[in-house]
């Protein structure tokens, strides 16, 4: 039998309980210091959980800024409300101008076309709801990347620790010993971690957020679409 063939039959009977082996100390390392697991996942680890600070921060900024007191205040809707009643609607205008949120913006961009056919008016409003909606799902599509990107890596460091303990295993002539082999294979089980980590949480994040957005932009949409149905010719 070939040196080869021994060397690969020695490393498949050996991962297995190797596998178990080296994520031992990386439990024991837990216990001591959390700061030691990032340590021990490698700049692969290191890389990850910057991944997920950045994740945090775009989660926060988008659990603030996209609910719908921010894209359609209820004091703004009511004062457009009132104005568009009394035909204000310069006033109106101003108003949208001077208060820059998703509703205002979509509905400044009717206002702008009043005078002109419903057909026009609807046109306008339509387009500028499209552009404000690409903008809305742009900001919360860093966080469909993030939740991608982060098991890849993970299964990257994966690799990287797996050729780590070949490559032990082969320098060795196949006589490794599980303490030799414990770190590559520690390194390998800390990125899967740490990738799964931040990529199901963020993937949740993802989704509530997006569903809220929809909900959000349906409802603002009927509010602007009634505001505006007084300038619908009225058949007959």
């Amino acid at each position: 039998m070939s040196f080869s063939s021994t060397l690969g039959r020695t490393a498949l009977t050996r991962l297995v309980p190797f596998a178990v082996l080296g994520a031992s100390p990386a439990l024991a390392q837990a216990d001591a210091s959390i700061g030691d697991l990032i340590i021990a996942s490698g700049p692969i680890g290191w890389s990850i959980i910057v991944l997920s600070v950045v994740a945090l921060a775009v989660v926060i900024q988008n659990f603030v800024e996209l609910k719908r007191d921010k894209l359609a205040p209820p004091e703004i809707i009511d004062e457009i409300r009132g104005l568009f009643d009394d035909e204000q609607f310069q006033e109106a205008m101003e108003l949208c101008e001077s208060e820059p949120t998703y509703f205002t913006n979509v509905c400044g961009a009717g206002i702008a076309k009043i005078g002109h056919s419903y057909e026009v008016i609807e046109k306008s409003i339509e387009e500028m709801g499209d552009e404000q909606s690409i903008g809305l799902n742009q900001r919360i599509g860093w966080l469909s990347l993030i939740s991608n990107v982060a098991p890849m890596m993970g299964l990257l460091g994966t690799v990287s620790g797996m050729v780590t303990a070949f490559n032990t295993i082969a320098s060795s002539g196949g006589q490794a010993s599980p303490a030799e082999l414990a770190n590559g294979i520690s390194q390998a089980l800390l990125t899967t971690m740490f990738g799964l980590i931040v990529a199901i949480p963020v993937t949740a994040a993802f989704a509530f957020l997006r569903n809220r957005m929809v909900k959000t932009i349906i409802e603002t949409g009927a509010i602007i679409e009634d505001l505006f149905e007084r300038f619908r010719p009225q058949a007959g």
